[in-house]
């Protein structure tokens, strides 16, 4: 398959000729077509991620991706670069939760499919959207980077293409009854617990860093060191005075974000997500970047699953691209 439209906005033109309606249709198509054969419409988590190969470059991934976007990692196993980006490519495309399929492709192996999308060092990273190739980074980026890109990879296949994703089946890839065994950072998770409780922010702070210095990708460590610096940066702010400097100076970013934080301590996420989408829609450069950092830290206090974190990265894509 030769690439083409090697851009994000190629992508974007190409709606003006290819109906939405027929992609989503052929989507539809094929999930009723594997239930009529016998086969669940829903996956495994595990089969977000797969191998492929020239031999199976079409069905696995063209033909995929007439439902869902389909990110290919190009790798090699002599790539240093690529042994940091690969998991994380995974574990992302596992919590995307089926809006997106990672393909991964040994470039030792698939010679021709390298040559084929003028590659010349990886890791690198293209995607495929309703028969569509694009390139998106090259090298190993930073996680909130590879989240915005693939935010807006699934909001060009939505409105665009009528991409439907992949149902997933989370309990699939589950033991049919086990016990959860204790794990290795119980012991520091719960001192992160106990810190909380008795108001040592700063000892629930070092709790969940410790985890994380060994396990950066510790769900629950980032979830809890999220949620404990947001309550260390407005432990002491006072209240009407942030809301009065966020009123008073719309363009003061760091009033923005200071209200923002309280927004969210305060339970009302979409205020916070908005006040900080809106900030980076019309801010640029360092202060751009300070507001997204802080709405991109402001979702993993709430937890990526989150269907108000889905809508505010949506959002922040359209913002931003």
């Amino acid at each position: 398959m030769q690439p083409r439209n090697m851009s994000m906005s190629g992508v974007v033109d190409l709606a003006a000729v290819k109906a939405a309606g027929e992609a989503k249709a052929k989507a539809e198509q094929a999930r009723a077509e594997s239930v009529r054969q016998g086969g669940s419409a829903a996956v495994p988590p595990s089969a977000l991620v797969i191998d492929v190969d020239e031999a199976g470059f079409e069905r696995d991934v063209i033909q995929r991706s007439a439902e869902v976007p389909v990110v290919l990692d190009f790798w090699a196993e002599w790539c240093e670069p690529c042994k940091q980006l690969g998991p994380l490519l995974e574990r992302l495309a596992v919590e995307y939760n089926g809006r997106v399929l990672l393909a991964k492709i040994d470039v030792d192996a698939n010679q021709m499919l390298m040559q084929q999308f003028g590659i010349q060092g990886i890791p690198a990273v293209f995607a495929v959207v309703a028969g569509q190739a694009l390139p998106l980074f090259q090298g190993a980026v930073p996680e909130a980077q590879i989240r915005e890109t693939l935010d807006q990879l699934i909001l060009v296949g939505e409105e665009r293409f009528g991409l439907t994703g992949i149902v997933v089946d989370a309990d699939a890839d589950a033991p049919a009854s086990a016990a959860r065994p204790a794990g290795p950072y119980d012991a520091l998770l719960q001192a992160a617990m106990t810190a909380l409780d008795a108001g040592d922010l700063a000892g629930a702070v070092q709790a969940y860093e410790n985890v994380l210095a060994d396990d950066p990708a510790h769900p629950e460590a980032k979830l809890g060191l999220a949620q404990a610096e947001l309550l260390t940066r407005v432990r002491d702010m006072d209240p009407a005075a942030v809301r009065r400097n966020a009123a008073d100076g719309p363009a003061d970013v760091t009033a923005q974000i200071a209200a923002a934080d309280l927004d969210l301590v305060g339970g009302h996420v979409e205020d916070a997500f908005g006040r900080l989408v809106e900030t980076v829609r019309r801010t640029a450069g360092e202060d751009r970047n300070a507001a997204r950092v802080r709405l991109l830290e402001l979702f993993e206090v709430i937890g990526s699953d989150d269907p108000r974190v889905t809508a505010a990265r949506q959002a922040l894509a359209r913002v931003l691209f």
